[in-house]
C-alpha cells in the first residue's frame, strides 16, 4: 500500500493520471480507479499494489496511516527460546 499527498485537487488528479499511464506503459494493464472526479482522495488498485492519493486536509481527516500503525505499548516480544 502506498499513501501519498498532492497539494490540491488538480495536483492529486495529475498524479493519478501520470501513475495510471506509467503503470499501463510498464505492462501492468489498466488499473481500477475510484475518486477521480472529485480528486480529494483517489484510489488506484493495481492488483498487488494499492495507491491512495490525498489532498492534505483529507489525508489528515481520515488518518489512514494510523489504521495500520502498531502501538509499541500493546505489542509484546516473543519469549526467548529455551536452550
Amino acid at each position: 500500500m502506498v499513501i501519498a499527498s498532492g497539494r490540491s485537487q488538480r495536483h492529486v488528479g495529475a498524479l493519478a493520471d501520470h501513475l495510471m499511464r506509467d503503470l499501463k506503459d510498464a505492462g501492468f494493464g489498466k488499473c481500477k480507479v475510484e475518486g477521480l472526479p472529485n480528486c480529494d482522495w483517489v484510489l488506484l488498485d493495481a492488483g498487488d499494489v494499492i495507491v491512495h492519493l490525498f489532498r492534505p486536509e483529507v489525508r489528515d481527516f481520515y488518518k489512514l496511516e494510523q489504521m495500520w500503525a502498531v502501538d509499541p505499548a500493546t505489542t509484546t516480544a516473543a519469549p526467548a527460546a529455551a536452550h
